[in-house]
């Protein structure tokens, strides 16, 4: 068996960053902090901040007053903002710069009177909070049949915005859809699409057609990682998005001479090298890293948390 690691893969920039900003407030003030929604979407990384003792909350009426509460990578809506101030509460915000430029476009469009439509997933973190930012002026689409639904007069002001963590295609089929419905829609200047999200995607499209297996590290509720096992499907391949070693079964592999192995962007690369390890033990597997564009791209801590760590020191 040969196993191709695909590269880039696993943790993107903003992942990064949300994770040592959740390390470094842990150095700063101790583990007594809590996290409004899972830190990143992924249950490795979940898990060994809940060990450290670090509270993950779905509601801001969760969290104590005057405590510590850091927003998770996907973003939050004004309204959460405002629950968090009325509570008194300390907090360090840790969202993408990639999601925060799509929730300033969102207010730059409702303020300028436009019907906005958000291609994204109901329900996912981003998509709510991004929503939340313009409500009476945001309605969300997933496919080109909600589009054929949208209601607009023809004259209307419309512009589209998407989900960061989106297939392209499924994205493209959408925006093709909106287009041939409003000739005139407006878009970012720059796609919002997250650029690691797409890396991943054409590493994916680029190895699988050369492989018989398709394995991608990440959990079940990371849109990203949920895109590249469905790539990986879409070339009729087997494809399996797992989140350790632990959950591959050896039946997968039979007759397989070549291994694709990937992580979504919010998957460690801890969880990678075991399925490696997993895989050259049961298999005599040989690894071969395949290299299809280069990442170099980094974000700063948070404002909030540089000033807390100016003032510190």
């Amino acid at each position: 068996m040969k196993i191709l690691v695909a590269n880039p893969r696993g943790f993107c920039a903003g992942v990064n960053m949300a994770i040592e900003c959740l390390d470094e407030a842990i150095r700063m003030f101790g583990s007594n902090i809590y996290v409004y929604h899972e830190i990143v979407h992924n249950k490795y990384v979940v898990e060994r901040f809940t060990q450290k003792g670090v509270t993950f909350v779905n509601a801001i009426s969760e969290v104590p007053e005057q405590s510590i509460l850091l927003y998770s990578a996907h973003g939050v809506s004004p309204e959460i903002r405002e629950q968090s101030r009325a509570r008194k509460l300390q907090t360090i915000d840790a969202t993408c710069p990639l999601v925060t430029k799509v929730h300033l476009e969102a207010v730059k469009y409702a303020r300028e009177g436009y019907h906005i439509v958000l291609i994204g997933h109901e329900g996912h973190d981003e998509v709510i909070g991004t929503m939340g930012e313009a409500p009476a002026s945001i309605t969300l689409v997933e496919d080109p049949e909600d589009v054929a639904k949208l209601s607009f007069p023809l004259d209307a002001k419309v512009a589209y915005l998407t989900q960061t963590t989106l297939s392209v295609e499924e994205a493209g089929r959408v925006i093709a859809s909106l287009k041939s419905r409003f000739p005139k829609i407006e878009s970012p200047p720059k796609e919002d699409i997250c650029y690691a999200t797409t890396n991943r995607q054409d590493a994916v499209k680029q190895l699988a057609k050369n492989s018989d297996v398709v394995i991608v590290l990440g959990s079940q509720n990371s849109s990203n990682s949920r895109r590249l096992q469905e790539i990986g499907a879409s070339f009729e391949k087997r494809s399996f998005l797992v989140d350790g070693a632990e959950e591959l079964q050896r039946e997968w592999f039979s007759d397989a001479d070549t291994v694709l192995i990937t992580a979504g962007a919010s998957a460690p690369e801890v969880v990678v090298q075991d399925c490696i390890a997993w895989l050259s033990r049961e298999f005599g597997a040989t690894i071969e890293e395949v290299t299809t564009r280069e990442e170099h791209v980094a974000f700063p801590l948070p404002r909030e948390l540089r000033v807390l760590q100016s003032a510190r020191n």
